[in-house]
C-alpha cells in the first residue's frame, strides 16, 4: 500500500514539473514579439536602407570647382585699339567738299580721312551743325535722309564721304543765316570736328528750310 502511494505521489510531482517547464519555454521563446518589433532600429521612420541609400546616390560625382564656372576670367585686353575698330575724331580730318548744286538744292561733300597709323572704320550717319563766330548752333540739328548704313573700312590716309544738302534759300524763301563754320561729329563719337564754311547762306528757319545728311560712303583715296 506504501509503495502505490509513493509511485502516485511521484507522478504527481513529475507531472506538475513538466507543466511548469512547458510554461516557461512558452514565455521565453519568441524573439518577434511586439515590444521587440517597436525597439528594433530597421522599423524606426526615416532609418531604412532605402533612405540612406537615397542619400549617396544625391551626391554630385564630380565636385564642383570642376566645372567651367570655376576657371579664372580671361584677361581683358589691353593697349592700342585693334586695327579696323570705329574711327575715332582724334584719329580723323575733316574737309568740306565742292558743291553740286542741281535742281534747286545745294549739295556738299563732307570728306572724312583717316590720318592715323592704323586701319579704322566708320558706319552710318554723321552729326551736324552750323555755328556762328561765337559757337551758337544756327537752325535746327539737320534730318537723315534715307538710306542703309555700310561699314567703310578706312586704311591710313584713305577717306569716307557724307552728303550735306538742303534747297536753296533763294527759291525756297527760307530765313538764312551766314555760319562762320560747320561742326562735324563722326559717328559714335561725342567730339565733333570744325570746318570752315564759306559757301554762303544756309536756311535756318521757315519754308523749305531742313537740311539732310546722307550715310557714310567710301570716298577720295578708298
Amino acid at each position: 500500500m506504501a509503495n502505490m502511494y509513493r509511485s502516485v505521489h511521484r507522478a504527481a510531482l513529475l507531472a506538475s514539473a513538466a507543466a511548469a517547464l512547458s510554461l516557461l519555454t512558452a514565455c521565453g521563446g519568441g524573439g518577434g514579439g511586439e515590444g521587440d518589433a517597436a525597439t528594433a532600429p530597421s522599423t524606426l521612420p526615416g532609418t531604412a536602407a532605402p533612405a540612406t541609400s537615397d542619400v549617396t546616390s544625391a551626391t554630385p560625382s564630380v565636385p564642383p570647382s570642376a566645372g567651367p564656372t570655376s576657371l579664372p576670367p580671361s584677361p581683358s585686353p589691353t593697349g592700342s585699339p585693334a586695327a579696323g575698330s570705329r574711327c575715332h575724331t582724334s584719329e580723323l580730318e575733316a574737309v568740306l567738299g565742292r558743291n553740286d548744286p542741281g535742281a534747286g538744292q545745294e549739295n556738299f561733300p563732307v570728306i572724312l580721312t583717316n590720318t592715323s597709323q592704323r586701319t579704322c572704320t566708320i558706319h552710318g550717319y554723321p552729326g551736324a551743325a552750323f555755328v556762328d563766330a561765337a559757337g551758337k548752333q544756327l537752325g535746327p540739328d539737320p534730318k537723315r535722309s534715307p538710306g542703309t548704313p555700310t561699314t567703310v573700312r578706312l586704311a591710313p590716309g584713305h577717306s569716307a564721304w557724307s552728303g550735306i544738302t538742303f534747297s536753296n534759300p533763294q527759291i525756297s524763301g527760307a530765313r538764312t543765316a551766314n555760319p562762320d563754320a560747320l561742326l562735324v561729329t563722326p559717328p559714335d563719337e561725342r567730339d565733333p570736328l570744325k570746318v570752315s564754311w564759306s559757301a554762303g547762306e544756309v536756311p535756318v528757319s521757315g519754308n523749305e528750310s531742313s537740311v539732310f545728311l546722307t550715310v557714310f560712303d567710301k570716298g577720295p583715296g578708298a
